[in-house]
């Protein structure tokens, strides 16, 4: 029977989004949960989800075509006997929603909005998902909700949670807690990606086993033919099952290896694309680009900044020749661990080390209630420069994270952020921002603030620069800094004391081994 699908609300109150690509053809097989198309919201590029096992009839929309959530996008056709159609948004209803196995019904009757990853591990933990309340954007159920329902079965969705780590003072309200985090997001133009199992292991047509697991059965040459290829032998789909455990044969080893490599050179052809795409405005034309999406959110989040809070920038520059000292030191020994270190992770504890001792600057204005919200945690954003703008991705508690973890997790965000699979929840809940303006070469900024941050640090660029040492002129490598405050909050002697205790961090980086 055919299956409508409707354009979900893939964010928080998203409106709209704008087809990027399709995934799938007229006539292509799909599985449930499989990706069907790319949108991009006013959040950031998502991929969205079948929600049936079926064929691809009808494409209802164009790439580059924008569309109201709630309209058709694409028909399925499926084995039943009556037509219906298909809304996973979370606002569906009894009548509008398809029907679904046990383990996918809410108990509103509607389908369950949630990742096929948090689908999966709800099946490893015999979770009934249908049960599990979401925490993520539009009532998507994550794979922590999922681990959260495992380890308090008997929990209600009406019982109040316990506080998490770390406290605040200020006495602001839960909501408006909540209501800051969202806003914080917002900044950064993040989005709720839809996480994918790249093992392709989805509940669906042919029975396949579902990937991800915990135990395979394999012969040793199979285990063998996995390693040399470079795989997971637990991510690879089973189609067998021998003494009640997931079997896997060497043919789906390959055919597993061959559609990995498969999805990698798709994407590397489809970055290589974008970056031919970019052409310059010949002599006496004009271009127009389209201001929506992930750029138009970010723009209005910095324009509500900019007309909020009122900036004012602190500059400075700090002599860091002991600490590109200390990371040429240690780069080559963080590399044996398969870590780049740069400077940014020496930044980021030194930066902890001082809001320590000046909490103010880990702060929010609660406006409703006329508080000011100080965190006793430490959740540090790093603005990344991607090719849809500015994102911030947030580093959780660096205060309880090693040198090299901070480094490691910095990487690979940033690289999560570059070519858009970061999940919103990873641009959520920042305290204090870092911006790198001197990646590229820039000494000096105006830094615009985080909202709802107090404040945030631009990094100049390292340079050796005519420095006076005991009386006498040397050569020495200078690192500049541009702090900008939220003036409402913040003084400016808290802020130059601030940079003080900062740059006495830079300077003398075996500081931070007491902290």
């Amino acid at each position: 029977m055919p299956v409508e699908f409707k354009l979900p609300d893939v964010g928080e109150g998203v409106a709209e989004g704008e087809i990027v690509q399709w995934l799938v053809e007229p006539g292509d097989t799909v599985s449930e949960d499989q990706p069907v198309a790319e949108v991009e919201t006013d959040k950031a590029v998502v991929e969205v989800p079948s929600p049936v096992n079926g064929t691809v009839k009808e494409l209802r929309a164009e790439a580059g075509e924008v569309v109201p959530v709630g309209e058709v996008i694409i028909v399925f056709e499926t084995d039943g006997e009556e037509p219906s159609d298909v809304d996973v948004g979370p606002e569906a209803t009894d009548d509008e929603a398809e029907p679904e196995a046990d383990d996918e019904a809410s108990d509103a009757g509607g389908r369950v909005f949630a990742a096929p990853s948090a689908r999966r591990l709800a099946r490893e933990l015999g979770i009934d998902i249908g049960t599990v309340e979401g925490s993520g954007p539009g009532g998507r159920v994550t794979e922590q909700d999922v681990r959260t329902a495992a380890e308090s079965p008997d929990e209600t969705p009406d019982e109040p949670a316990e506080p998490a780590a770390g406290g605040e003072t200020g006495g602001a309200s839960d909501a408006s807690e909540a209501e800051g985090a969202s806003s914080a997001v917002e900044t950064t133009g993040a989005g709720d990606a839809v996480e994918t199992d790249p093992g392709g292991g989805r509940r669906g047509a042919g029975g396949t086993e579902p990937a991800g697991r915990d135990r395979t059965l394999a012969t040793p040459a199979t285990r063998k033919a996995a390693t040399e290829a470079g795989v997971d032998i637990d991510d690879v789909p089973a189609t067998e099952r021998r003494d009640g455990e997931a079997f896997v044969t060497p043919e789906a080893v390959r055919e597993y290896a061959e559609a990995q490599q498969a999805a990698q050179a798709a994407d590397a052809e489809r970055i290589a694309a974008a970056g031919r795409e970019e052409s310059g405005v010949a002599a006496g034309e004009e271009e127009r680009l389209p201001y929506r999406g992930v750029r138009r959110a970010i723009g209005d989040q910095m324009e509500r900044s900019a007309y909020t809070a009122p900036h004012v920038t602190h500059h400075d520059s700090v002599d860091v020749t002991e600490l590109v000292e200390a990371r040429a030191e240690l780069k080559e020994r963080a590399e044996e661990r398969g870590i780049s270190l740069s400077y940014l992770p020496f930044v980021v504890k030194a930066v902890v080390a001082a809001l320590e001792e000046f909490p103010i600057l880990n702060s929010q204005l609660d406006e409703e209630n006329e508080q000011i919200v100080t965190k006793g945690y430490y959740n540090v954003g790093i603005a990344t420069a991607t090719d849809a703008g500015l994102m911030v991705p947030v580093i959780d508690d660096a205060d309880r994270k090693s040198l090299l973890q901070v480094a490691s997790e910095a990487n690979e965000l940033a690289q999560k952020a570059r070519d858009r699979s970061i999940a919103r929840e990873e641009m959520q809940g920042g305290t204090f921002t870092i911006t790198n303006f001197g990646a590229i070469g820039g000494e000096y900024a105006t830094p615009i603030i985080n909202y709802p941050e107090t404040a945030i640090l631009g990094l100049g660029a390292i340079k050796e620069r005519p420095w006076v040492v005991d009386g006498e002129v040397e050569a020495r490598h200078v690192m500049t800094l541009s702090l900008s405050i939220d003036h409402r909050v913040i003084d400016g002697a808290e802020a130059a004391r601030f940079t003080n205790t900062l740059k006495e961090y830079l300077a003398n980086p075996t500081l931070l081994l007491l902290e």
